[in-house]
């Protein structure tokens, strides 16, 4: 179903997530490295790097959502991350290792959600992404739009 408003809903919805989700990485991210050091994924010489440029462009691809500025565009960044993400997050939910996502706060405690849940979260979240991607119709308040994917792919 093709609503625009529906899109608009959903774009603020997962705009405000990214962004509300990029606000303590950026405050600390010194801290959001040593998250990312516990997915035991990535090499150490790239952490660093990771935890200081992931959140940014959470920060901007969320922005650009929720305000239409390319707003393909920004779904597209958006869904590459949530791929990553749920990747992460499965492949250490096979490895039956706990950890702490990282995702909206730091959680002091432990580990605040089981690995399961955040993984369906992340694929309810990629799965309503993929509406925006692939939106045909005009969007509404967005103030830079691009055209269907499916159109310009000759379907």
């Amino acid at each position: 179903m093709e609503n625009a408003w529906l899109e608009l809903a959903l774009r603020w919805f997962i705009g405000a997530i990214f962004v509300f989700a990029s606000y303590h990485k950026i405050l600390d991210p010194a801290h959001f490295a040593k998250i990312i050091y516990g997915y035991y994924l990535f090499p150490d010489v790239s952490i660093n790097l990771i935890a200081i440029v992931l959140p940014h462009v959470e920060l901007f691809a969320g922005l650009a959502l929720m305000l239409g500025i390319y707003p393909r565009s920004a779904a597209l960044i958006i869904n590459l991350m949530l791929f990553g993400f749920i990747m992460a997050i499965g492949l250490n939910l096979i490895r039956g290792q706990q950890f702490d996502c990282g995702c909206f706060s730091f959680d002091e405690q432990g580990y605040g959600s089981s690995a399961g849940g955040l993984l369906l979260r992340d694929i309810l979240y990629f799965a309503l992404g993929l509406h925006l991607l692939f939106f045909k119709k005009m969007r509404r308040l967005s103030l830079l739009q691009t055209g269907s994917i499916l159109k310009n792919a000759g379907a």
